[in-house]
């Protein structure tokens, strides 16, 4: 097993020499951190990268595991959950929680995909009632989630043929236990990259 550091480098590698993230940085950057042994910048510029350029999956397993040996179990689980889009593809929403007064939660959730609540997502059983199916959960640029707060976020559908039937501007509603614990308005759909 290579070491954080090597797995950086070779990550590094496997873009092209154009890839250029939103904020500017490109791979040559990315190796100006790694001769300055900045490895957490590092490993933070090539996740920005990756968000505009498609990247593979053994990209995603090397960062997942640098930021393991890193002890960054964040990034490390943002790595791993990359990896799974490009392999299922990607579902993004906007999620309003209801508030504890209106039956939704009573505290915040770690946003960081470890939920996994229930989402009518249109399916119905053989006699015609509400059939849920499961997906993590993870909020966009927020560490957590609270009652009444809105979001952009992330499904992991444990199921994922089952939400091919997505598509923008579609509503689809999150349930924890019983009632609706939020209303999610789908706004992109993105295939599998493998």
């Amino acid at each position: 097993m290579d070491d954080a550091f090597t797995l950086l480098r070779r990550a590094t590698d496997l873009l092209p020499e154009d890839a250029v993230a939103d904020n500017g940085r490109t791979a040559g950057d990315v190796r100006g951190e790694i001769e300055l042994q900045e490895w957490e910048m590092a490993l933070d510029m090539l996740i920005e990268i990756a968000d505009v350029h498609p990247v593979s999956i053994t990209f995603w397993e090397m960062l997942s595991e640098a930021a393991r040996q890193m002890m960054l179990d964040r990034s490390r689980r943002w790595c791993e959950w990359r990896g799974w889009e490009v392999r299922h593809g990607t579902i993004r929403a906007t999620l309003a929680l209801l508030g504890s007064d209106e039956g939704g939660r009573r505290s915040a959730f770690s946003g960081d995909g470890r939920l996994r609540p229930m989402w009518d997502i249109g399916h119905r059983d053989a006699a015609g009632r509400q059939d849920l199916n499961i997906a993590r959960l993870w909020v966009e640029f927020a560490p957590q989630l609270g009652p009444g707060e809105t979001a952009d976020v992330r499904l992991a559908p444990l199921r994922p043929e089952q939400w091919q039937h997505l598509k923008p501007g579609d509503v689809i509603t999150m349930h924890e236990a019983g009632p609706a614990a939020g209303i999610a308005e789908i706004i992109e759909v993105l295939p599998p990259r493998v």
